[in-house]
């Protein structure tokens, strides 16, 4: 494609189109965006399959009685994906930095294809023993290291073609495409519950799905190939591309304030979309369908208003949407989680999770951007990248795996504390974020 003008900080690769080319520019720049988000979608769908089909094939793997002890073997191994990440961040966010966005993005892809084709063909517990639930958790290791380059990579790659004025517009489309896979993860399982029955997914068709991001992943590696590198020569060459020593050195104050406000985002995040669909069924006591429709509905609306609230930081400014994330979830979560426990209408269920999603909106549509702005080109994908990773190693990863722990030993209220006590910190800690971007020009 041809080639245009990187809008990041540092970076002068390209001169500014002329004013009759400026159409095409934007044309590119939105094919550019497109592109990206294509293989955001396919992995994040191969990633979050997972978490949905989880309970159709737990029984495979983990052949235990106790439905609660099935979910937190397969939940551990979901959140064993994540402790992959930092690696991934790291890993990942060096290429981007000192070789290029665009290669680090087809790397991770094809290892997310790689990882989902061989969960299609693992053979089960009772074929194998012990080897089936090892290699299953060797699967989701590989694909979380492909995963942990995949959003710092992106994210950085959206924030430096987005058009200067919209870049919390467009960098939305990072989640409206990282919620798309999550969407359509949940209705290809509703479609499955459609066309199979409950023994046929627990003894096979639980397989298709990750049979699909297979194939798509090829589509995804197709588009990306048609991408223009945004880093600079210049950049590449910086004697500290890519360094964590660099990173730490120059801005640690950026690393810490970005890790401390993307761990309560990941939390309340994962908590109210991949944990809602077992809460619902195991809590609520929705049946797996229901839940299933449930989510479907809550993930459709919630994907559609990314765009919105990432407008509305272009207007208001990204630490003013910080702010409102952070000290509204910390007031809504425990209300919002105890009115769940206790409500038996669907209804009721769909429109309390959509209030939480829409709070999470805050973050989540502009999670990108907000991190890319505190970086200098040369360390932009790895600062982005490595803080997220480590966060969502430890708190999103972590969220089903406490939440059903606390559950199993009677005391789930304590997750709804917890969960608000991490949007506390969250708020806090957007409180040290710049009025006006660091890096990226100065937009909001």
């Amino acid at each position: 494609m041809k080639a245009f003008t990187s809008t990041s900080g540092g970076q002068s690769a390209v001169s500014s189109p002329l004013p009759d080319a400026a159409d095409e520019d934007r044309r590119h720049r939105i094919f550019a965006i497109m592109a990206a988000s294509s293989g955001n979608l396919v992995e994040w769908f191969d990633f979050y399959v997972y978490a949905f089909s989880a309970l159709y094939f737990a029984p495979a793997f983990f052949p235990q009685s106790n439905p609660t002890a099935q979910l937190l073997n397969t939940a551990g191994v979901f959140a064993a994906g994540f402790l992959m990440r930092p690696i991934g961040g790291w890993l990942f966010g060096r290429i981007a930095d000192r070789v290029g966005r665009k290669t680090s993005m087809l790397i991770s892809v094809v290892m997310m294809c790689a990882g989902s084709l061989v969960i299609a063909c693992l053979p089960t517990y009772a074929q194998i023993g012990a080897w089936a639930p090892f290699m299953l958790l060797v699967c989701r290791l590989f694909q979380g290291l492909s995963v942990g380059g995949e959003y710092g990579t992106t994210a950085t790659y959206m924030s430096e073609v987005a058009l200067k004025g919209r870049r919390g517009f467009f960098s939305s489309f990072q989640y409206v495409t990282l919620i798309g896979g999550q969407l359509l993860a949940v209705m290809v399982i509703v479609a499955l519950e459609n066309l199979l029955t409950d023994a046929e997914l627990k003894a096979w068709g639980w397989r298709i799905p990750f049979v699909l991001g297979a194939a798509a992943a090829v589509v995804a590696l197709l588009l990306r190939r048609r991408l223009h590198e945004t880093q600079s020569e210049e950049a590449k060459a910086d004697a500290e591309a890519g360094s964590v020593a660099g990173l730490l050195r120059h801005h640690r104050a950026a690393f810490l304030t970005v890790l401390g406000y993307t761990a309560g985002g990941s939390l309340i995040f994962y908590t109210f979309t991949t944990y809602m669909q077992k809460y619902l069924v195991n809590t609520v006591h929705l049946p797996i369908r229901t839940a299933s429709y449930v989510m479907t509905c809550a993930l459709f609306l919630y994907m559609c208003m990314q765009p919105f609230f990432g407008a509305l930081s272009d207007r208001i400014g990204r630490r003013s949407s910080m702010l409102l994330f952070g000290s509204l979830g910390a007031v809504a979560t425990v209300p919002i989680l105890t009115a769940l426990q206790n409500t038996t209408s669907p209804v009721m269920a769909f429109v309390l999770i959509l209030l939480a999603l829409a709070i999470v909106s805050l973050y989540t549509s502009i999670s990108g951007i907000v991190k890319a702005e505190m970086f200098p080109p040369e360390v932009r994908a790895l600062g982005v990248g490595l803080a997220y990773a480590v966060a969502n190693a430890i708190f999103g990863g972590s969220a089903e795996y406490v939440a059903l722990g606390l559950k199993s030993l009677g005391y789930e209220s304590a997750f709804f504390w917890y969960v608000t006590a991490m949007m506390v910190i969250t708020f806090l800690v957007s409180l040290r974020l710049p009025r006006q971007a660091s890096y990226l020009h100065h937009d909001p």
